[in-house]
């Protein structure tokens, strides 16, 4: 998301610069220089918008983006800027005098904010929508969050590094990271799940040895606290004998291939193994109904990006992750 953010305010702040140097130059001067720039500076900031919106509302990072709605609304666009371009031929100088002026303003407050929300959004805090019942009841679908980003450490971009903690990952903490898939032909729960965010509470450190049965943690031998936060259901549960090879068991494991071969069993019996360095076991609280670490494997510690920190819609739900 921040990324799009700082690109959607790179190009605004480009053709910002443009426009600025065509206005020196006298360029945006008459009725026709000035009208097919306006034309221009309606499709560049309607389709930012635009795409932006239709991110967001497609489900953000590793969601498949409607390209057929950015196509109709492409349309609509073009359409729309045609009619104001022809309207705006008879427009006095006057008129186009505060036409470029609004649009200046515009463009400056699109980059200026861009900018300063991709920064926040890097570094200190991200808006994250939990997308599925793995949480429940600690968070229900549609629950808006926000991810303290700082936390954990910043880390610069494009790198794996984090510097400045305030605070270690700690068994419990409910982490949003990005899903460990190595490329988007990975399959997991049903389907590839490459990009997208997900939201999930921390089970095992690196150097644990974690383990499922009948459906509940143990890690380091010992059962996994019982909390209130927990959600079981009256289910049939699923016992097998495993003959596989504990090396090549934590093997697939790790590489994300044990669920192919064990698929919903994995729910109510896993392991043991070991949670790799630098790397961490989570589970959903809604533990019959969570596409997790029993599943998928270890969650690097690269992919974490933040702590969930407060639930600020809806209104009657808003307060403090515990």
């Amino acid at each position: 998301m921040e990324i799009r953010l700082f690109i959607i305010a790179c190009i605004m702040y480009a053709f910002s610069l443009a426009s600025r140097f065509l206005d020196k130059k006298g360029k945006l001067i008459g009725a026709a220089y000035f009208v097919w720039w306006h034309f221009a500076y309606r499709i560049c900031i309607l389709h930012c918008a635009l795409y932006l919106y239709l991110f967001v509302s497609s489900g953000g990072e590793g969601a498949v983006f409607p390209l057929m709605k950015m196509a109709v609304g492409s349309a609509i666009i073009l359409l729309y800027s045609a009619y104001r371009l022809y309207k705006e031929k008879g427009n006095d100088k006057t008129k186009q005098e505060s036409a470029k002026k609004a649009a200046f303003d515009w463009c400056n407050t699109v980059y200026f904010a861009g900018f300063s929300a991709s920064i926040i959004m890097f570094l200190f805090i991200q808006a994250f929508q939990i997308p599925s019942a793995s949480m429940r009841d600690t968070f229900l679908e549609g629950d808006h969050l926000f991810v303290n980003k700082a936390v954990y450490g910043f880390r610069l971009p494009f790198g794996k590094h984090f510097f400045g903690a305030f605070k270690p990952i700690e068994a419990e903490d409910i982490v949003i990271f990005k899903f460990p898939a190595k490329d988007k032909e990975q399959q997991n729960c049903g389907g590839s799940q490459y990009g997208r965010d997900f939201v999930k509470r921390v089970i095992g450190l690196p150097g644990d040895t974690v383990e499922v049965k009948d459906s509940k943690p143990y890690v380091n031998g010992n059962p996994f606290p019982a909390r209130s936060y927990e959600r079981y259901e009256a289910v049939e549960r699923v016992h097998f004998e495993d003959e596989m090879d504990p090396e090549m068991y934590q093997k697939l494991w790790e590489e994300h291939y044990l669920d192919s071969i064990y698929g919903l069993a994995l729910r109510d019996q896993f392991g043991p193994v070991v949670v790799p360095p630098n790397s961490y076991f989570v589970m959903g609280d809604n533990r019959d109904n969570s596409c997790d670490s029993r599943f998928w494997g270890p969650v690097p510690r690269e992919n974490i990006k933040g702590k969930a920190w407060f639930i600020h819609w809806p209104l009657k739900r808003a307060g403090f992750v515990k």
